[in-house]
């Protein structure tokens, strides 16, 4: 057989990587569903559901630094695998429990059990990436997989909905399974390097990483609040609930055109655009908290979702040029934990407060970014 071409099997690896990546995310993307579905066959109420997807988010802020340092002595990928592994049997002991009609108090433990070990296994993966695209090409790898992660958390709570209408036991099962993937796909890589072994103590926490760390998390919070209250949105202009994707799926195209974009120019953002970018962001969320009507609410949406990727992409290649090599996992997995922060942020928001106060404060927070961003650019 003939041997392949080096750019051959580069590609094929990095295929594998896009893989993985968009299946991480599939229990944290089709989770608030088939949870939802599992609460109401026991209690009947889906609000357990909210519960083990709380459980799950407040486990992945606490466990993300800890786990994550609990592999820095294993290689990246021998780690990664055993974290998806771990969230596989959690996630396959909610199914038993379920279907053994188990307090529910148990899913809820194990489904902090599943969620503890996101964050970490984001950070590995995104390390990997490190070791099979070179710098030059980044841009267009993290916008490709911005972009299959937007197909994921739209097709995966469908896919959730339809198998948990034949069985939420069921639909856990696979949706344990495809997130199981990563573990089987995930190319192998080299350990990270120890250039910063000198000072192996030093706090992996900087201002200039703190500054897109807060970034992300207001972003993430916007975005929640915008797809928590689709639902209160289309009931405020006179339609009916299941008419919420007139608001989600606009941002979700908006966010895939976004990744594509980005994927395209395959170049990292100067500040300014960045700053630009938040900007839209911040137009997006005022133009939704006015709810003036339904086409200018829609546009908001628009706006936030089409720099959601331009965004993520720098946020993510700006934290990789300022951590410190040993400690990048630990960068990433707080990259996806400031998200994890901002929505816990909206929906602890929204749960005190009406929809119009929370995207009020989403935007302020927006502003505030926005503002603390344009005042870092001019000292730099």
């Amino acid at each position: 057989m003939a041997k392949l071409k080096p750019w051959t099997s580069s590609t094929a690896l990095l295929v594998r990587w896009f893989i993985s990546s968009a299946t991480l995310s599939v229990p944290q993307a089709a989770g608030p569903v088939a949870f939802a579905l599992v609460a109401l066959a026991l209690t009947g109420d889906t609000s357990g559901g909210a519960a083990m997807i709380l459980a799950m988010t407040l486990a992945q802020v606490i466990g993300a630094i800890p786990i994550t340092r609990a592999g820095r002595r294993f290689p990246p990928t021998t780690f990664l695998r055993l974290l998806v592994v771990f969230r596989t049997l959690a996630l396959a002991a909610i199914a038993v429990l379920a279907h053994q009609a188990a307090a529910f108090g148990w899913l809820v433990a194990v489904s902090a059990l599943a969620g503890a070990v996101n964050g970490a296994a984001f950070g590995y993966l995104r390390t990997v990436l490190n070791a099979l695209a070179p710098a030059s090409k980044l841009p267009r790898a993290l916008g490709i997989s911005a972009t299959l992660n937007e197909v994921t958390f739209v097709l995966a709570p469908v896919a959730a909905s339809g198998l948990g209408s034949v069985s939420p036991v069921f639909a856990v099962l696979v949706v344990a399974a495809l997130g199981a993937i990563p573990a089987l796909l995930v190319p192998t890589a080299a350990a990270a390097p120890l250039e910063d072994a000198h000072h192996p103590d030093a706090s992996v926490i900087s201002p200039a990483i703190l500054l897109w760390l807060t970034c992300a998390a207001a972003g993430g919070s916007t975005v929640a609040a915008l797809e928590i209250g689709a639902v209160a949105l289309a009931l405020h202009f006179g339609y009916e609930p299941t008419l919420a994707i007139l608001f989600t799926v606009p941002l979700c195209l908006a966010s895939v055109a976004g990744g594509v974009w980005v994927s395209i120019r395959n170049r990292m953002q100067t500040r300014r655009t960045v700053l630009i970018q938040l900007a839209i962001m911040t137009t997006g969320s005022i133009l939704a908290a006015l709810q003036i009507s339904l086409a200018v609410t829609v546009l908001g949406a628009v706006l936030v979702g089409v720099v959601l990727a331009p965004l993520g992409t720098y946020y993510s290649l700006a934290l990789d040029a300022l951590a410190p090599p040993k400690k990048r996992p630990e960068v990433f997995a707080l990259l996806r934990t400031a998200n994890a922060t901002g929505v816990i942020l909206a929906s602890a928001v929204m749960t005190a407060v009406s929809l119009s106060t929370a995207l009020i404060v989403v935007s302020c927070l927006m502003i505030t970014v926005v503002v603390v961003v344009g005042l870092s650019s001019r000292k730099a």
